[in-house]
């Protein structure tokens, strides 16, 4: 793959050096550009040949000039963030100009690409579609603009720590959302091991984002597969538009009335540098570091994993599991440690007989006698014998609080560079790179330490009026991270393993009963010496003893396959350096046909590659590698003087561990009046399961249990889930609490057991059609309305059972992606309201979101409030120079379910705001704002943190 890249930029190489040998003559344009009311110059006002590509922008007074190839006349255009453009026609050099812009802020006047993959006004967009403009992004009172996505119309998202949040809509929200597409700069942002985007910590930085906009529900059709619940595109300035350089420095606090914790500073430093030459070359990087205290997770509720609920009790209940705590999920029942200790006694007396009698075989008596005189044995062999002396009770060992393994110290460092060549007035040559690196807290199926954790992208593109050529690659690397349970499991065994601790906690628990102690009392005298120096081991390790702190800082940063607990080896790192590969093409042939009809094609080519040196996937001794291949193409032509317009777009794609799937779309839009539209479309989306779906094989929840790929190849060709099939959650939760009733001997019953019959072609792509009908119009000049309402049909949903699987001496638990039987369906509607009043911008949205019927056995996991509302309020220049930006959201209780865990989240409300003051003579701002200035700290899904307010105070130069 890396040769293909070498041969491209040779080719862009080869082009730029015959390009440069062919240069026009340049023509010179200069001036000055002020505002209009108060006369004074504007600086960064961006000035650019309409239809063309190059240009500006204006220095610190306001004067401009470039120089460009471009043939004469052009026109000349000026605009700026909040202000109104003004055009002036362009015959030859000039110089002199003077242009005056003004305040302005035209509502349904933006320009968006996402909706047809071409250039359309937003009002005239065949689907829903929000967009945050670079005006918009200035005044936002949020950290940054990822944190505002969440006051877009039916946006919600998932906080599973400062920096790291998951972004979803219409539905069906989780912590790595797999249902939902980011791109940035045309790149696909995910992380090739994971499968989605990882929030903003590899983007776009605060001074360099340009705009947003996001395609609520299915988009396969244009985009492939995935996004089946929304696409995010995020796109970059570009230097010849926001040249020169810009810088911002914000610091603040978070933690404010944290119990767990003191105030902590909160910085982050942004600088961007552009220049362009002779409207041909321009050159651009930007740079971001941002260094605060991450939340706290500290949702210590007693969690049931076997039935998946939140139960009453702390740490006093024997088999007590917090969310948030970690080496406390390996769940033993009492009465099945003395089995196994008897079971292991019996063993050894029976071997050890036949050798000192030669082979004979001892009678039932003769090993009764030997259990019960046993210093090893006798307790157990008592207790099971004794009515209601060992009860039917699980127990777990002690965990370790979040904060005691994972790292809280949050650092972020984004960096981006890019290399632009314009080869002619409308075909342009890109070479950019984003890097990011940080750490982090991520939420899976586990609370993964994201430590050192990187991401590289790098791309080369050329682009034209009428077409696009792009290839990037994305490589992937986890740095010293590593999983928490794991950690806080393997500290555990580090000081005594298990195979000793549990046996040391039933018999002192019998020793305990015999002397008279209640049940209660004897719980805790078993745990004390369970947890105590023994000849099994050492004494618990306490959080921050100069034991725990070895024993973490061994097993941390060795990795999951090296382990081998024979040895006394243990480690929690996962070692991932995953890789996607990506090309894609598109030729629109609208200006070939005169515009009789818009139709453009594309295609595309991609290639997982998988390393996870078996820490994460399969692939400890093979390599794995997922080619992906597609192609699509749309028509699109107006009718009745242009007041319908029909749209239809068709897509196939294929993965070579799945059959082709085509994704077909047809939208129409009705122009009922000027600037008043009602759509309606008909979307098909579809997504495969993701690299984790196909081949993961990793031991989570403290090793109480194994995820695995739903690959045929692996569920039966590894782990023989076919020949030796294994049993159902709810029967095996019946077998186990079957022994409390055997009175004779204390077994479970084997015939309560249930198997489970997988599918034999294994975990299959999900799918889902679409209906939806909206209305986006201006009402009054001043007055944006946009509702609609949708209806989505899911087929195939993936989803995972947990399963228990006879090895011989023991279970083990499963966790397998598999497709839901039947089709899930979910519905829903959103309004939202822009309104003008002078300089004063009103606005608000609210939306609703329910899920149909559900297949049987099927688990919820919609995880979405049904109601959801965001209002904001704001004044750019209340008075002279002064703004304000105030925004409130609330969203409705909901369950939330996950396979880390399930819960209530409760409603809540947050308040961002911001005051800015505006010092135009040395092109700067002053902002003070902050995120839930009310400081009522919330969470959005169960088992994340709670997240407080963040104050902060930024200084901005020519933002």
């Amino acid at each position: 793959m890396s040769r293909i890249f070498t041969q491209i930029f040779y080719v862009l190489i080869f082009v730029f050096a015959g390009n440069m040998a062919a240069q026009a003559q340049s023509i010179t344009v200069s001036g000055t550009v002020k505002d209009k009311q108060s006369k004074e110059g504007l600086a960064g006002v961006s000035l650019t040949i309409k239809g063309q590509s190059g240009g500006t922008a204006s220095t610190a007074n306001g004067n401009f000039s470039f120089s460009t190839t471009a043939k004469v006349p052009f026109t000349l255009v000026a605009s700026y963030v909040g202000y109104g453009t003004v055009e002036q026609q362009i015959t030859g050099s000039t110089s002199g100009i003077n242009l005056e812009i003004e305040t302005a802020v035209v509502l349904g006047g933006d320009v968006v690409v996402s909706a047809s993959r071409t250039p359309e006004r937003i009002l005239e967009s065949p689907v829903s579609i929000e967009r945050m403009s670079a005006a918009t992004i200035r005044e936002i009172a949020a950290p940054s603009f990822y944190d505002a996505l969440n006051n877009m119309k039916g946006v919600e998202s998932s906080t599973q720590s400062l920096t790291f949040k998951s972004i979803n809509t219409r539905g069906f929200n989780s912590n790595g959302n797999t249902r939902f597409n980011q791109y940035i700069d045309g790149m696909d942002n995910q992380a090739p091991g994971l499968n989605f985007s990882v929030g903003n910590i590899v983007g776009i930085t605060e001074l360099d984002i340009d705009n947003v906009e996001l395609l609520p529900g299915a988009s396969s059709a244009l985009y492939g597969a995935g996004g089946i619940n929304g696409t995010l595109l995020m796109t970059s300035k570009d230097p010849f538009k926001y040249p020169g350089a810009s810088f911002q420095y914000k610091t603040g606090v978070n933690h404010v009335n944290d119990d767990n914790s003191s105030v902590q500073p909160f910085n982050q430093l942004d600088v961007r540098m552009a220049k362009s030459w002779n409207n041909k070359f321009g050159v651009k990087a930007a740079f971001s570091f941002l260094q605060a205290k991450d939340w706290y997770g500290n949702n210590f509720s007693n969690f049931d994993r076997v039935s998946r609920t939140v139960k009453s009790g702390d740490r006093s209940d024997p088999n007590y599991d917090g969310i948030n705590t970690y080496g406390d999920e390996l769940s033993q029942n009492m009465r099945n440690v003395a089995q196994s200790v008897l079971a292991s006694g019996t063993a050894t007396f029976v071997k050890n007989y036949g050798l000192a009698t030669g082979g004979m075989i001892p009678s039932q008596t003769q090993i009764n006698s030997f259990l019960s005189t046993n210093a090893q044995t006798r307790p157990f062999y008592a207790g099971l014998n004794t009515p209601g002396l060992i009860p039917n009770q699980n127990i777990t060992r002690n965990g370790y609080q979040e904060a005691d393994l994972v790292d809280y110290n949050t650092k972020s460092l984004k960096a981006s560079g890019a290399l632009y060549y314009n080869i002619s007035s409308t075909v342009q040559a890109t070479l950019q790179a984003n890097w990011g690196t940080g750490t982090s807290v991520y939420t899976g199926s586990d609370r993964y330490s994201l430590r050192n954790f990187n991401i590289g992208q790098y791309k080369l593109e050329l682009k034209g009026e009428d077409f696009m050529l792009r290839g990037y690659t994305t490589q992937e690397r986890s740095g010293d991270s590593y999983i928490s349970s794991i950690l806080g499991s393997y500290i555990n065994e580090k000081s005594k393993i298990s195979q000793a601790w549990f046996p040391e906690y039933v018999g002192n628990y019998v020793g305990a009963r015999s002397l008279g102690q209640t049940d209660a009392q004897a719980q805790i005298t078993a745990r004390t010496a369970a947890n105590s120096a023994s000849s099994g081991g050492s004494a618990y390790f306490a959080p921050g003893s100069p034991q725990f702190l070895q024993a973490k800082d061994e097993i941390m940063n060795t990795t999951i396959s090296a382990s081998d607990p024979s040895k006394g080896i243990y480690g929690a790192k996962f070692d991932d350096k995953s890789n996607l590969y990506h090309y894609e093409g598109l030729y629109n042939f609208t200006n070939l046909f005169n515009k009789v009809v818009e139709f453009q094609v594309g295609a595309s080519y991609r290639l997982y590659d998988l390393n996870s040196a078996g820490t994460i996937f399969n692939d400890l001794n093979e390599s794995i590698d997922i080619k992906e291949y597609g192609a699509f193409g749309q028509i699109g032509k107006k009718f009745f003087n242009d007041k319908v317009k029909f749209t239809f777009a068709g897509r196939y794609d294929k993965s070579q561990n799945f059959e082709g799937r085509f994704t077909p779309r047809v939208t129409g839009v009705f122009t009922v009046a000027k600037n008043n539209n009602i759509r309606v479309s008909y979307q098909t989306g579809y997504r495969n399961p993701t690299t984790q779906n196909q081949y993961i094989d990793l031991s989570v929840g403290g090793g109480s249990q194994r995820l695995i790929g739903g690959l045929p190849e692996i569920m039966f060709g590894k782990y023989h889930l076919d020949s030796n099939k294994p049993y159902t959650d709810v029967s095996y939760r019946a077998y186990l609490a079957s022994s409390a009733t055997n009175v004779l001997n204390g077994l479970p019953n084997p015939a309560l057991l249930r198997a489970y019959n997988f599918d034999v072609r294994g975990v299959r792509p999900e799918s889902v059609q679409s209906y939806e009908l909206g209305y986006k119009g201006l009402i009054l000049p001043n007055l944006l309305i946009d509702a609609y309402g949708y209806y989505n049909i899911y087929k195939d949903f993936i989803t995972a059972v947990d399963v228990y699987q006879n090895v011989g001496v023991s279970f083990v638990k499963f966790g397998v992606p598999v497709n839901a039987e039947g089709k899930v369906t979910s519905y829903g509607t959103a309004l939202g309201l822009d309104y003008l009043v002078g300089k004063w911008n009103v606005s608000g949205n609210v939306s609703y979101n329910q899920i149909g019927d559900l297949p049987v056995n099927y688990i919820n996991d919609f995880n979405t409030p049904k109601i959801r509302y965001n209002l904001g309020l704001g004044n750019k220049e209340i008075i002279k120079n002064f703004g304000f930006n105030v925004s409130y959201r609330w969203q409705d209780q909901f369950y939330w379910n996950s396979s880390f865990a399930s819960g209530q989240v409760p409603a809540y409300s947050s308040l961002d705001a911001q005051v800015s003051l505006r010092i135009p003579s040395v092109q700067s701002v002053i902002k003070l704002g902050g995120s839930n200035v009310l400081n009522k700290y919330y969470f959005t899904s169960y088992g994340n943190p709670s997240a407080g307010a963040i104050y902060y105070v930024a200084i901005s130069f020519n933002p």
